[in-house]
């Protein structure tokens, strides 16, 4: 388990948050300093996003089972699962495989049964498949501004420090050996097949359940946001964040948790 990398700050209940493909627990960052003094904050690096290694599988159903490695690791037996963009794939594939381990689970916005990857982000899946995505990304690290406007410029409505999150969430793949490739085979892996197969268990997932969306994301359309509501019976309501992108719980985060304080409550 020393592949795997996490944020482990504060005391209380333990809340644990989700990331997903090409940011890293540092996407939580602005989460957790509002909420550690009245939590236990753990955030994952999934496989070979931050510090963690990469792996061998890096499929929706593999991340899956290194957050329950990471549990186990850290005996983590009721947790608050908070998820995010691939990430929130991730949470649902755990949330069926391990229930007991939840008290409650919280997904923003994310891939959802068919719309995995989503359409918006299928050219940069293309591009990977080709093997054409980690010569580009490398080529621009060194240029923070230009990488950050293509690779996360759709996910937030403004990018004050672009440096700081391209030496948070891509540097660290593409500075770990392969880490480019490895990347490539990452989002090639990302496939719907493996959110249809959980729509059964989704449908009896009893889970107290948080749904809060972004209204103005790119990738995923609050539509999905009302399909989770109507397929898992743990669901109680969907907060919209009004113009809210994707990744909303890194630069809105001061409106992510009162909703989830009360959620919680």
């Amino acid at each position: 388990m020393n592949d795997i990398s996490y944020v482990d700050v504060g005391d209380g209940p333990v809340a644990l948050f989700v990331h997903g493909v090409g940011t890293s627990s540092y996407l939580w960052r602005n989460v957790i300093a509002e909420l550690r003094d009245e939590r236990r904050c753990v955030a994952i690096d999934l496989p070979l996003h931050g510090g963690s290694a990469p792996r061998d599988d890096l499929s929706i159903p593999a991340m899956a089972e290194a957050v329950e490695e990471l549990c186990a690791e850290l005996e983590l037996d009721q947790v608050d699962l908070v998820a995010n963009d691939t990430g929130g794939a991730v949470a649902q594939v755990f949330a069926v495989r391990h229930p007991e381990r939840l008290r409650s689970l919280t997904l923003t916005n994310c891939d959802v049964h068919t719309n995995t990857p989503p359409e918006t982000f299928q050219p940069t899946v293309d591009l990977a498949a080709r093997g054409e995505l980690a010569p580009l990304t490398a080529a621009l690290l060194d240029q923070p501004e230009l990488l950050a406007r293509t690779a996360l410029g759709d996910g937030y409505e403004r990018i004050d420090d672009p440096a700081d999150l391209v030496d948070h969430y891509l540097r660290p793949i593409f500075d770990k050996p392969d880490g480019g490739r490895a990347f490539e085979r990452l989002l090639t892996s990302i496939d719907a097949k493996d959110m249809i197969a959980i729509e059964p268990l989704l449908t009896v997932l009893a889970v107290p359940t948080l749904v809060v969306w972004g209204t103005g994301d790119l990738f995923f359309d609050v539509s999905w946001a009302r399909w989770l509501r109507d397929t898992i019976p743990g669901v109680k309501e969907i907060v919209e964040i009004e113009g809210g992108r994707l990744f909303f719980p890194d630069e809105r985060a001061g409106e992510l948790v009162p909703h989830l304080r009360r959620f919680w409550g």
